[in-house]
């Protein structure tokens, strides 16, 4: 992609992520994930009504009056996003391409955290680790990010969900929120998004295409699998095809649900073919009152 072109998409998915993360979502973004604890910051003179526990006996005794130690909530956390960017990602028939979904999501989320003083990092994912960027704050940070969802091209075409999950334990060695985005098209990863969900605040961000599950019939069309290059001629026409498509696709949304459900993860379903701030939203919502 050329320079110019890069730099406009850029600054398109910039005006539109930050605005949305500023105008929406930061103050529900700020609620549902609420900091490590709380931190000291100083003393004043005791007033009535303060919790007596929190009265500072040493600084008491050295005026000879009350004071009480204040708190304040220690907000910087290390907010990572953990992006699928196989070759099933640049899959787009209803709607906008779920690579575009991916990058709008996590450019809102990026935003979304720094407003709140948060570190953001980035793995990048396929069937194996295709790049890593350290934790960091600030504008210019979120901007590197966005330029790189935009403009990256992994080396890999595969998805390993488990690959990402053990890279993820391993690299980042204190509790951090983490956004894993994907379609989770895989299995297998069972066993590490357990594992992964007690060291971290872990949250899945399921987004597809619902073509992908609903194909309606159209006679003869030649498919191409984008992880794995096979091309296949499928008639659209059969009505047992079509079922078992469906079929598959509902066995895989059971034993994802049930994945979740035993990891213990929050997850959230965004349809390429419909607004993706209402789930955002309701799942802010929903976090905030826990």
């Amino acid at each position: 992609m050329e320079a110019k072109e890069l730099i406009k998409k850029v600054r398109k998915i910039e005006i539109k992520t930050r605005g949305l993360s500023r105008q929406v979502f930061a103050g529900h973004y700020h609620s549902a994930f609420k900091g490590r604890g709380m931190a000291f910051t100083e003393v004043r003179e005791y007033h009535p009504g303060d919790d007596i526990r929190s009265i500072d006996w040493n600084v008491t005794a050295r005026f000879n009056h009350p004071y009480v130690k204040v708190f304040d909530e220690e907000r910087e956390m290390t907010v990572m996003l953990v992006i699928d960017v196989s070759g099933s990602t640049t899959f787009g028939a209803a709607g906008k391409p779920k690579d575009q979904l991916i990058a709008e999501i996590a450019g809102i989320l990026a935003f979304s955290a720094i407003t709140n003083n948060d570190k953001v990092g980035v793995i990048f994912f396929s069937d194996q680790i295709e790049k890593f960027i350290p934790p960091k704050k600030g504008s210019t940070h979120i901007l590197r990010i966005i330029r790189e969802l935009i403009d990256f091209k992994p080396k890999h075409t595969g998805t390993d969900l488990s690959v990402a999950l053990k890279y993820l334990r391993n690299v980042i060695k204190k509790r951090s929120v983490a956004f894993l985005i994907s379609d989770f098209h895989s299995k297998g990863f069972e066993d590490a998004l357990s594992i992964v969900a007690r060291k971290h605040d872990l949250i899945c961000l399921r987004v597809n295409d619902p073509r992908e599950s609903q194909i309606p019939a159209l006679g003869l069309i030649r498919f191409s699998d984008p992880e794995t290059g096979q091309t296949y001629l499928l008639d659209t026409s059969n009505k047992k095809l079509r079922e078992y498509i469906t079929y598959q696709v509902n066995e895989h949304e059971v034993f994802l649900k049930r994945a979740f459900s035993r990891a213990g993860v929050d997850s959230v379903y965004i349809s390429s073919d419909k607004d993706y701030v209402p789930p955002l939203m309701k799942f802010f919502q929903k976090r905030s009152h826990y």
